[in-house]
């Protein structure tokens, strides 16, 4: 992933290098090269966002950078809100991004990934360890009595009176509560540290809780789950990760991984020892008109505002790429909004600009008419045609050219014909000349209007037969060019035009009794039908790989934008999405509203 390495360094690179320079992590067997382990650890309980593109690049192009390795882990430590699916999608997700992680192969989509819960039983006896070490305590206290007991910022909290119990009470009840005797929430394994700590996750944390509840990779084995915090550091211990790469919201929480390592090392020989990762927290990705909470996103497909995870109009991954986004384009965004130690929102048109730079050098040139009004040239006999040629894409001159059929009756956009026009309206109107892209100058003599409603229906247009591919022998200018489809062999499709699904730039901002559905832009999609196409997209689809992910054909529809064809296309029955204009018009339209 060359653009990753071509960006500027940041301050990990600079952590990366000093501990390299210094063989702090050691090399790795037979290269003498210093080692660097990575790793991305989402917990499956949704699917993947633009956020965790962002996360996934940082991981996986370190590791790719310093010739280091990124594993790819499920911290799947809570089955109740954990399913197969979100796994499934996250392995697709980060394959289709272009990543690769140790014991990958592409006959197997799943070998080589990671599972928290396969560190189930090692956990289980650290924590067994850290009992007999009189550092954790099987606690009675329900849950808001937890809380109550945590205090605040401003006030210490209060010793569980269960803090004492016996290390042989403390065995005995855990053991207990792993066979299943007690019930969900009665009891949970907290560890011993400091109840007036300033930092709140020190002021003895829970290590385990009881959930009677299958699980989708250990089925019933377990009914005492780790909570996170407990787990996470854990976990990159055992795999020896070097650099253990975090989100600022997990800062407070790095005293209380150091802890729970230095608390099951203390006074153990070296082979019983875990390894200590470093932790480095960067900022995460914030983006307007975006909410970034998983929580928050399966809310809006649970209440039905979008048709699921994968709508096009959702900041998931699978929603964009069925959006039609690319993966080099998600990469470069990555990389060109960079790594910072503070928080920030991105502007959403720096992802916008991102797929367009990437489309306008790959995307094929096609014309569609998405709101068609019918052209009539009155000088070209009915049944008469000719083939011009059109460019396939002039960023790409090996794309070469296609043939597209030219008659007395087209279709142009609604939009290009004004009977009366404005100031400044260059297109079609009564007595005006446009340039019919790749074809000829044509000049309006009229237009016919349905009687009863004064619509109007066709436009009639006389054509210059010797301005054949739009420029005139006696050096007449004009000043529109319009595109058009061919009326005989246009083929009929459904365009689904997408904007910000929020109308605001920061949707969580909400008065107090508010909600952030109320931010909810209502024209964030508009489907038309009945628009014509030429007849060279008839064949477009949206495809599966060998791996099952959706593969879109995308096109640049001139003077609309970039387009793909989406997932609910059929034999007969086009669908496209619209994936970006061809430049930010909704920044325009909001300064004028």
């Amino acid at each position: 992933m060359t653009e990753i390495n071509e960006k500027p360094t940041h301050f990990i690179h600079e952590i990366i290098d000093a501990d390299n320079a210094a063989l702090k992590w050691g090399a790795w067997p037979n290269s003498g090269t210093p080692k660097v382990q990575t790793r991305f650890p989402p917990e499956p309980n949704g699917y993947l966002h633009i956020g965790h593109a962002k996360s996934i690049c940082l991981n996986f192009g370190l590791a790719e950078q310093y010739s280091g390795q990124c594993n790819l882990r499920f911290d799947d430590t809570n089955p109740a809100k954990e399913e197969e699916e979100y796994v499934r999608s996250i392995v697709e997700d980060v394959r289709w991004l272009g990543f690769r992680w140790p014991g990958a192969r592409e006959d197997d989509p799943k070998a080589g990934v990671i599972f928290s819960s396969n560190y189930f039983q090692q956990m289980y006896d650290w924590a067994v360890r850290l009992i007999e070490k009189g550092n954790a305590y099987v606690c009675d206290l329900t849950a808001d009595e937890t809380r109550a007991h945590r205090g605040t910022l401003t006030r210490p909290g209060k010793d569980s009176p269960f803090r004492g119990r016996s290390a042989a009470e403390n065995l005995d009840l855990f053991a207990r509560m792993a066979k299943g005797e007690f019930p969900d929430g009665s009891r949970t394994l907290r560890a011993k540290i400091d109840m007036a700590s300033p930092n709140l996750n020190l002021r003895d944390p829970v290590m385990y809780r009881i959930l009677h509840a299958s699980h989708h990779n250990t089925g019933d084995t377990w009914c005492v789950y780790p909570m996170y915090d407990w787990a996470h550091g854990l976990e990159d211990g055992i795999e020896g990760i070097t650099h253990s790469i975090c989100t600022l919201e997990f800062e407070n929480h790095r005293p209380l991984y150091d802890w729970f390592i230095e608390a099951i090392n203390e006074e153990e020989p070296a082979e019983r020892r875990i390894h200590h990762p470093q932790q480095i927290e960067f900022a995460r990705l914030e983006l307007t008109y975006t909410v970034m909470s998983k929580r928050k996103l399966l809310d809006l497909v649970k209440e039905g505002r979008v048709n699921g995870w994968d709508d096009p109009r959702m900041p998931t991954i699978s929603g964009l790429r069925r959006r039609g986004y690319t993966p080099e384009s998600l990469r470069a965004f990555c990389a060109d909004i960079g790594v910072a130690k503070f928080n920030s929102v991105i502007d959403h048109v720096r992802l916008d600009n991102a797929v367009r730079e990437h489309l306008n050098k790959t995307a094929p040139r096609r014309m569609a008419v998405l709101r068609p009004l019918k052209l009539v040239i009155t000088n070209l006999p009915a049944g008469s045609s000719e083939q011009l040629d059109a460019i396939n894409n002039p960023e790409d001159a090996a794309a070469g050219t296609r043939k597209v059929t030219f008659s007395n009756t087209l279709y142009i956009e609604r939009d290009d014909f004004m009977e009366t026009p404005p100031k400044g309206y260059f297109r079609l109107f009564p007595g005006n000349e446009v340039r019919l892209r790749y074809a000829f100058f044509v000049k309006c003599t009229g237009c016919v209007k349905d009687p009863a409603t004064g619509e109007v229906t066709e436009v009639h247009c006389t054509y210059d037969p010797a301005t054949r591919g739009g420029d005139s022998p006696d050096g007449r200018k004009v000043k529109g060019t319009i595109h058009w489809v061919n009326a005989g062999d246009a083929i009929d499709a459904e365009v689904r035009l997408y904007d910000h699904l929020f109308k605001s730039p920061e949707p969580e901002r909400v008065p107090e009794d508010g909600h952030y559905f109320d931010n909810l832009n209502e024209a964030s999609l508009t489907a038309l039908t009945g628009c014509k196409l030429e007849p060279s997209l008839a064949g477009a689809a949206c495809r599966r790989d060998a791996h099952g992910t959706l593969a879109p054909d995308r096109f640049q529809f001139e003077r609309h934008g970039y387009f793909c064809a989406d997932a609910d296309s059929a034999p007969g029955r086009l669908v496209f999405n619209r994936t970006v204009s061809l430049r930010d018009t909704w920044a325009k339209e909001q300064k004028k509203k």
